[in-house]
């Protein structure tokens, strides 16, 4: 069984409730029929019910619940409690009556807030910022977790590297120059992240275009510092570093470059040096070699909030709404 066959599996066990607002993409809406069908989780859409059935009339959408903020029962409630949330920051309630009504993912993330669902998938036709801000200000941070990052959960086809091709890459979506002690925390949380959704042993390295000391430059030293701090203050992990990509994942190269490090040649988590480098490797690695990409996934946020990649495709989509819904089962 692959790897999001087994996600879907385990998301089946304790069917969640995942929230998609994009109702105005057909992509979205494709992957609302499979994930409701195959009993994957429980899929409300947020849109105008009339409009979505008109203009998708060869969708079977019937197992998914419609909601249409515009005539919803629950519409005020979201907008006063928005109001409660949002009190220290001086949001008026015809402000929220505004975000509620024209912003989905705003009433998406009310519904989780108010325990009317357990996540939300959003992004495949809006930015990042526009899926995760909503998240930080209406659920916010998890206060057991450091830093909320995100991650592409990778699946290399005939691969022999990291766990039978599957690897996290982090952060490949979020935070754009991370210092020593977010790379650190990331580094720790990526972990964590892989022991849940892949059930294996995390396989940490923190990576530059250095191995253990082969060049000298300040974004060296960055992760250098941040592996001191990893092995101090998440010792329970198996992290290295500083490694070059290939001194991480093959064992033959690692041998050569790195021979002291205990985790050089197997790691299966591998964390960039910053957003640039985690993007650009991602796509490298989806495009050329044919990678599934699951992300970008957040990290850290008190409930399960992701985004997706603007180029997904629905196979994607269906993946994401199978890992918010594990992620929701741990929660």
């Amino acid at each position: 069984m692959g790897f999001i066959d087994n996600i879907k599996e385990r998301a089946k066990t304790n069917l969640k409730t995942i929230v998609l607002p994009e109702s105005m993409d057909r992509r979205v809406l494709e992957a609302a029929e499979i994930a409701s069908k195959e009993k994957i989780a429980k899929i409300i859409i947020i849109g105008n019910e009339i409009d979505i059935e008109a203009n998708n009339s060869d969708l079977d959408l019937s197992e998914t619940t419609i909601i249409d903020p515009n005539v919803a029962d629950i519409t005020e409630e979201l907008i006063n409690k928005l109001v409660e949330v949002r009190k220290n920051k001086g949001l008026s309630y015809e402000e929220a009556k505004k975000l509620i009504l024209e912003d989905y993912m705003y009433f998406a993330c009310m519904l989780v807030k108010t325990g009317r669902a357990d996540g939300v998938v959003s992004g495949a036709c809006h930015s990042s910022s526009n899926t995760l801000r909503p998240a930080l200000q209406i659920i916010k941070a998890d206060k057991d977790v450091p830093l909320v990052s995100a991650f592409f959960l990778m699946v290399v086809p005939d691969c022999e590297y990291g766990a039978n091709g599957t690897f996290v890459f982090a952060d490949s979506g979020l935070v754009q120059n991370p210092t020593s002690e977010e790379l650190a925390a990331i580094a720790a949380t990526s972990a964590k992240t892989f022991e849940l959704l892949v059930e294996s042993e995390p396989i940490v390295a923190l990576l530059s275009h250095s191995t253990k000391g082969s060049a000298e430059h300040a974004d060296v030293t960055k992760v250098v510092e941040a592996v001191k701090i990893a092995k101090e203050k998440y010792s329970n992990y198996r992290i290295d570093g500083e490694l070059q990509l290939d001194a991480a994942i093959v064992p033959d190269v690692a041998a050569f470059k790195a021979p002291d490090s205990t985790i050089a040649g197997l790691a299966n988590v591998l964390i960039f040096p910053d957003l640039d480098a985690g993007n650009i490797g991602y796509k490298l690695v989806e495009r050329l070699a044919k990678a599934e990409a699951y992300g970008p996934i957040t990290q850290g946020i008190a409930a399960p909030i992701n985004d997706l990649s603007r180029g997904c495709n629905v196979h994607d989509i269906v993946g994401v709404i199978a890992i918010t819904a594990v992620q929701a089962q741990k929660k």
